[in-house]
């Protein structure tokens, strides 16, 4: 069960509708907060994480595709007010990386990985670590440099902010359901 099953109870396809175009205009806001470029830090990701650890597989999925069609329509949707360039711009690798990002992270949630605080935290910074390879091929392909090369000069200062972030969305996502469990007994 994830967190919008058990704070909804059954959902009915508009809700869900509701909750994917919601969960993508969280996470279009979570990336206009941004520093550096051409690939800069931000919210993204703790945003990302937070709506696959609370929708689960499918409505994170339905979520990310919706997020990525805001930026095909040329909604300024991604980090920095980028749109459709940023499809095919060096951070669209981690961009369709996301995809997989949240719907992994509600798979986990689902198949009962991540529960805890600890289980959740270990969940979303594997699936923080794993964001790279996508995220460096794409960049290393329209570069003709090897993923070494971009890992040491130009992703490694990342690391750390992104492990920040995977913990801190395990303890919003299991806050939120021990706020739930509380209110429900």
């Amino acid at each position: 069960m994830t967190l919008t099953q058990a704070a909804l109870g059954k959902t009915t396809l508009l809700r869900q509708t509701l909750l994917a175009l919601g969960g993508a205009a969280f996470i279009a806001v979570a990336a206009q907060v941004s520093i550096g470029w051409p690939v800069p830090i931000t919210l993204q990701t703790l945003a990302i994480l937070i709506v696959g650890l609370t929708f689960g597989a499918r409505l994170a999925l339905a979520t990310m595709i919706a997020y990525l069609g805001y930026g095909a329509m040329g909604l300024p949707v991604f980090a920095n007010g980028g749109s459709v360039a940023s499809l095919v711009g060096p951070t669209a690798g981690f961009l369709y990386g996301f995809v997989a990002m949240a719907w992994l992270a509600g798979l986990a949630v689902e198949k009962g990985i991540a529960r805890g605080a600890v289980s959740t935290a270990l969940v979303a910074i594997a699936l923080s670590a794993l964001i790279y390879i996508p995220g460096l091929a794409w960049p290393a392909a329209m570069l003709g440099k090897s993923m070494p090369e971009l890992w040491a000069g130009w992703m490694a200062p990342f690391l750390i902010g992104d492990a920040i972030k995977a913990v801190i969305a395990a303890l919003i996502v299991t806050g939120a359901w021990k706020a739930l469990s509380s209110r429900n007994a």
